[in-house]
């Protein structure tokens, strides 16, 4: 028994359940297309505009070493002069103007030839005097070039990086170099410009040496320290420009974008947390879910109200439609009113399919009840007919019909010759048999005649113009073929029809005894008995 708390569904729910699905699948496809497009917007954004960021000041940078290094160029000549007239307040004074006049550096000194420290500005420093042996010292002697060093911890203790310019008479004597050096951990032109990008919204600018080591960060603890572990870093240093989504070597999600300072060799990276990028995104989606609630709702009524009206002819097609083999069911479904294209197609092809399906089950039933090779009724056939009169109580005789000799034929003129005589005989059968008559073949040479409402007497004769017409045909075997026939009658010879079949077979064991060629009763009624030689 089927449980009352079953939902049905039907053509009609399913329509408009499919409906609204697709109507809810579709709303919730489109805020996930947007929201998916917003963020990858977003993102890219972001990227871009860091790597606009890095490249522009990169560019601020680099133009911020040129002029404090044409300063330094400038300066390194008047020091010389200077120098070359044994003026040492001049020196002093051109020390004094660099470090004031663009607040470049952090300290400004002239350093001899020896390495010795013979002005600085502030005065206040204790270097005066001193000879220096850091690396930036030693590097500028060596070299005798302007140098921008990579940064290193000073006497003082200050991590720094030094610019320098040689100090050169005319005639090309060396006679030290001038020096303005920028304390990392301290303010100067090039913190504060790095400084002015760090933002609320998470956004900031680092930069890294050659060595990998941060000159410039938010967060000065990390000032000198060593980045590893971080491809974007990898990618500047190795002379890149460009943009990457990364997680840096704190495991935070980032939107990077960088660039190369070709007259150092650092890397800017100009870059903010993706989870800070897309918060706003998040608030603003929801906020929009929150206004598509009620559009939402009225579209998915006015859906459910159309699909319902769409689906009422297609509902009674479907009912319908489970009732296909029902005699009026043509007559129903042309009356179904089918307003709109697509259900009058499928009324259409209802119809139609009614009408084959009709027709293909009329074939079906007649190739699995008929005899391929002559067209008679097969056993199934038989078995259809008899199960009908015998539930209809209808009497009838029946007559087995079989081949004389057949074998004969086979083997002295070729099985195909004997499916020609097998079809010759169908076909006489056929031919001399009433309407409501059923012939069969059982198989191979041997066939059944069944006579509804005819008497052993008549079915004799029946079956003597039979005999007499296979006797005379032509076969186009240059011989003539006869069959022999044995009659029985339902109920008079048996209780059931295998025990009349039975008496049949019996009746025409003895006509073929009896020299075959003639037609005997199975319950000892005179026989029809014919030989023509």
């Amino acid at each position: 028994m089927p449980s009352p708390f079953r939902i049905r569904i039907d053509l009609r729910r399913l329509i408009l359940l499919l409906a609204m699905l697709s109507a809810m699948v579709m709303l919730a496809n489109g805020f996930h297309a947007a929201y998916r497009v917003q963020r990858d917007l977003l993102v890219e954004g972001t990227l871009d505009a860091n790597e606009a960021y890095a490249a522009k000041i990169a560019a601020t940078t680099d133009n911020y070493l040129r002029q404090a290094q044409r300063q330094l160029a400038y300066g390194a000549a008047a020091v010389a002069a200077a120098s070359r007239a044994g003026n040492a307040g001049q020196v002093a004074t051109e020390v004094e103007r660099l470090h004031q006049q663009a607040d470049f550096f952090n300290t400004v000194s002239f350093v001899d030839a020896r390495g010795t420290v013979r002005s600085v500005s502030p005065a206040g420093l204790s270097l005066r005097g001193q000879r220096l042996d850091s690396k930036g010292a030693v590097e500028a002697l060596e070299k005798r070039t302007p140098l921008i060093s990579e940064p290193y911890t000073s006497a003082l203790g200050n991590l720094v990086v030094v610019m320098s310019h040689p100090v050169e008479t005319d005639e090309g004597r060396y006679l030290g170099y001038v020096a303005g050096t920028l304390y990392l951990r301290q303010q100067n032109v090039l913190t504060q410009l790095l400084e002015d990008h760090y933002y609320r919204d998470g956004s900031y600018v680092y930069v890294v040496d050659r060595a990998r080591h941060l000159l410039a960060h938010p967060d000065p603890l990390r000032v000198g320290t060593r980045v590893d572990r971080n491809a974007v870093v990898d990618r500047v240093l190795g002379g890149g420009s460009g943009q990457q989504r990364l997680v840096n070597s704190r495991g935070v999600d980032m939107l990077a974008g960088y660039a190369y300072l070709p007259t150092t060799g650092w890397g800017i990276v100009a870059q903010r947390p993706t989870a800070m990028t897309l918060d706003r995104l998040d608030s603003l989606m929801l906020d929009v879910l929150r206004r598509s609630v009620w559009p939402a709702v009225i579209t998915l009524v006015l859906v459910w109200l159309a699909a319902r009206l769409i689906s009422a002819p297609l509902g009674r097609l479907a009912r319908i439609a489970r009732e296909m083999d029902a005699p009026e069911a043509f007559g129903r479904i042309e009356g179904v009113r089918s307003w709109y294209f697509e259900a009058a197609q499928l009324k259409r092809a209802l119809l139609t399919g009614i009408g084959l399906l009709q027709l293909r089950i009329g074939r079906l039933r007649q190739d699995a009840q008929t005899d391929p090779m002559t067209g008679l009724l097969n056993r199934r056939g038989l078995e259809f007919e008899v199960d009908t009169w015998l539930a209809l109580g209808r009497e009838f005789s029946l007559a087995v019909v079989d081949i004389d000799h057949f074998k004969q034929v086979n083997d002295r003129y070729g099985h195909d010759a004997g499916d020609r005589v097998i079809v010759r005989v169908a076909r006489l059968m056929r031919e001399l048999s009433r309407e409501g008559d059923v012939v069969c073949r059982l198989g191979g040479e041997e066939f059944l005649m069944l006579f509804p409402g005819m008497s052993a007497e008549e079915a004799l004769h029946a079956a003597e113009r039979v005999r007499e017409a296979v006797a005379v045909a032509d076969m186009e075997l240059g011989v003539p073929v006869t069959v022999s026939v044995g009659i029985a009658v339902w109920p008079r010879d048996g209780k059931d029809f295998e025990q009349v079949l039975k008496a049949a077979d019996r009746a025409l064991y003895r006509a073929k005894e009896a020299g075959r060629n003639r037609v005997l009763a199975a319950s000892g009624e005179p026989a029809v008995d014919r030989v023509d030689a």
